[in-house]
């Protein structure tokens, strides 16, 4: 494996898979599979599960034997593919060595190590940093650091935007009212939604937007995507953040880039917001950050986070693993790839020539746009979510894992491994062209 085509041995899910997802069904969460029940039900296609076995770079192997190519890549997680060779060897070192510190009382060596990386990595003046076990961690303390440092409970949140669903990002969740309203009356209420902009016109709308929920006084915090990333890939106009960075200076209100999605080269940049000309007051970053392992950062200037200094030490926000010696050399060591590999300039070439390869190739069958950022892409599909769903199905018969996202569920979400195989970026433009 590792940068090879599909081979499919048998149908998938094949029988392994079915058996597996069902004794797992019995087991877990009844929502996973009322939604596959109501996916199946709109798409008119099966949507059970395959079983993952085993990974390698862009390739995965199911239970069944059968080999895939992997677009969704743990949710765009695994910016260097499936057990990327730099991460084995530093978890082996670790592993040899310490596998639990003691939080925030007693850190590791490697801890101190991926801090000192990070605050000279996202260049924010004076740079403090949170760690965290998921986006969603790294989102809650951007959150608590906002309203600490301007005493303000207000934030203003983006329709289609998604910041993950434990209860502090959740109330800022935008991509589905779904997900938020069972747990309404548990969620901050000072929260305003204003549309997310996809060109320069509704970019003026959403600045009036913004500077109306401002005018109010309550506004501690702004919370954006560089790029929308599960609302669908959608890439704003080049002066949108730059806009709100000016009018966060205006209010006192912090900017606060979520970048779990877009950073680390998965955009084309380390980071997207820097990219766009505009230094945020703090930046979350997860996902790819481990290299597969559970681990998240909110990274902030030190104006920003001096205010949980000023609580005494009465206010805190830690856990039993944040800072997990083996996840924190995950990500010295996936930091350091990055930035010796240029995975990033890569991620941005490879995405520009892909996208312009997908357009070609599925000109005049039911593609509305193909859109993204670097190997962030989104394919809109005419026909809406069920098409869509429909359409992710057929792939996955021809070997190619892909999910499907934007508000409507009408888009076909690529995030690939950085390092992906040109060869099998164009096969899959090809297949899907078929699929169509």
């Amino acid at each position: 494996m590792g940068q090879s085509m599909p081979a499919i041995r048998v149908a998938p899910p094949g029988p392994r898979s079915r058996e597996m997802a069902a004794r797992l069904a019995a087991l877990e969460s009844p929502s996973f599979d009322a939604r596959r029940e109501a996916r199946a039900r709109a798409s008119g296609e099966d949507q059970a599960p395959i079983v993952y076995a085993e990974g390698d770079g862009p390739n995965v192997v199911d239970v069944d034997g059968n080999r895939y190519v992997d677009l969704a890549a743990g949710f765009g997680a695994l910016v260097l593919g499936h057990r990327p060779r730099a991460v084995r060897a530093a978890l082996d070192a670790q592993s040899e060595r310490l596998w639990l510190a003691l939080g925030d009382v007693y850190a590791s060596d490697s801890k101190l190590a991926l801090c000192e990386r990070l605050a000279r990595s996202t260049g924010l003046p004076g740079a403090r940093v949170m760690l965290g076990s998921s986006g969603g961690d790294a989102v809650t303390a951007a959150l608590k650091t906002a309203v600490l440092a301007t005493g303000r409970p207000g934030v203003i949140a983006f329709e289609g935007a998604y910041h993950g669903l434990s209860h502090g990002p959740l109330a800022a969740c935008g991509l589905h009212p779904g997900f938020r309203e069972p747990f309404a009356e548990q969620l901050n209420a000072h929260v305003a939604f204003v549309p997310y902009p996809h060109d320069e016109r509704s970019l003026e709308v959403v600045r009036a937007a913004v500077a109306g929920c401002m005018k109010r006084g309550q506004v501690g915090a702004v919370l954006v995507e560089p790029v929308l990333g599960r609302g669908g890939c959608v890439v704003p106009p080049r002066a949108f953040l730059p806009a709100l960075r000016e009018l966060c200076d205006r209010s006192g209100a912090l900017l606060i880039c979520d970048e779990v999605w877009t950073g680390l080269g998965r955009s084309g940049h380390f980071l997207a917001s820097a990219a766009a000309g505009v230094l945020a007051d703090i930046v979350c970053l997860g996902k790819g950050l481990g290299g597969g392992l559970p681990i998240s950062a909110c990274v902030a200037t030190g104006h920003a986070m001096a205010a949980w200094g000023a609580h005494g030490g009465g206010a805190i926000h830690t856990a039993t693993h944040f800072g997990s010696p083996l996840a924190c050399a995950a990500a010295v060591a996936v930091l350091g790839e990055l930035e010796a590999g240029g995975w990033a300039a890569r991620s941005e070439a490879a995405g520009t020539r892909w996208m312009a390869r997908l357009r070609q190739r599925t000109a005049g069958r039911g593609v509305l746009e193909v859109r993204g950022s670097g190997l962030m892409v989104g394919v809109v599909l005419a026909g809406g979510a069920p098409h869509a769903l429909s359409v992710m199905r057929r792939l996955l018969g021809q070997g190619w894992i892909a999910l499907t996202g934007g508000a409507a569920g009408d888009v076909l979400t690529l995030t690939p491994p950085l390092d992906i195989d040109d060869g099998l970026l164009d096969a899959f433009a090809d297949t899907l062209a078929a699929c169509l």
